[in-house]
């Protein structure tokens, strides 16, 4: 990521602006504090992405939380369209002493160039899709598919430059890390999937036990607020519900983590915000 770090130094200068996508199911935890070092002092919006994923009753609070901090926020979601059609006219309230300028100096018209910048695997190819009308950049939902820097043309009104996904060195937060392991940030082999899965049992059980309830048919013969029942106890105990179970009746513990992340990703439990107020 060294070399990523250098190439955003090196380009800022040559933009006007910043998107920075976050994942809007974890709008702290995908917020890399390396991009508020390295663009600071230049306009930034920033796009919670993935938004049709997230918990319905988070979003407004986390848009208007994030837009307070000095940026412009608005919830988008690249696969289904949702909010792509405001990031202009936000791009230009956020932007307009810069585009004054340019009409005083006789550049009416002059289109902006934006960096776009975020972690891996949260959208930022797809949304350049969007805006440029192609399929020109490469998108798979798995990180580390963006390799070079890339220029973007676009019919409204600025140009897009985009970056591979960023993520820093190491993390302070252990609850920052299991998110980012959760939603798929960060590539599955660095860490232990039961390890991730049973993290994301515990999140599911404090903040969601209904649609976790739901979604792996645990009726009423456990209950979820139950000291003496551990993560990792409600973890088997779904995967024998599931019917994931190994010769002998043990549960498959490593098929069922692999289940449980990828029933999360793709929406499966539910619309379900990790990061909370």
């Amino acid at each position: 990521m060294a070399r990523t770090r250098r190439l955003i130094g090196e380009n800022l200068k040559a933009v006007d602006a910043v998107f920075e996508l976050r994942d809007a199911r974890l709008p702290l935890s995908s917020a890399n504090p390396e991009i508020d070092r390295l663009t600071e002092g230049k306009p930034r919006l920033l796009l919670l992405n993935k938004s049709s994923l997230c918990d319905p009753s988070t979003l407004d609070a986390w848009t208007s939380r994030l837009s307070s901090d000095g940026n412009l926020c608005i919830a988008t979601d690249c696969k289904t369209g949702e909010g792509i059609k405001s990031i202009p006219a936000a791009l230009r309230e956020l932007c307009s002493d810069r585009i004054k300028k340019y009409e005083d100096k006789g550049m009416k018209g002059r289109k902006l160039k934006v960096m776009v910048l975020g972690i891996p695997n949260v959208g930022k190819s797809t949304l350049i899709n969007r805006l440029s009308g192609g399929n020109r950049a490469k998108t798979e939902d798995r990180p580390g598919v963006t390799k070079e820097v890339s220029w973007y043309p676009t019919g409204l009104g600025f140009d897009l430059m985009d970056f591979p996904g960023l993520l820093w060195p190491r993390f302070d937060s252990r609850e920052t890390a299991e998110n980012l392991a959760i939603s798929g940030a960060i590539k599955d082999e660095i860490f232990d999937n039961e390890t991730v899965a049973v993290a994301l049992m515990r999140k599911l059980r404090l903040f969601y036990p209904a649609l976790l309830k739901a979604r792996y048919k645990l009726g009423d013969d456990i209950d979820l607020d139950d000291t003496g029942l551990s993560d990792y106890d409600l973890f088997i105990a779904a995967a024998k519900k599931r019917g994931m179970l190994l010769r002998g009746g043990e549960a498959d513990t490593e098929r069922f983590a692999d289940a449980l992340l990828d029933d999360f990703r793709s929406c499966r439990i539910g619309r379900i915000t990790l990061d909370r107020f």
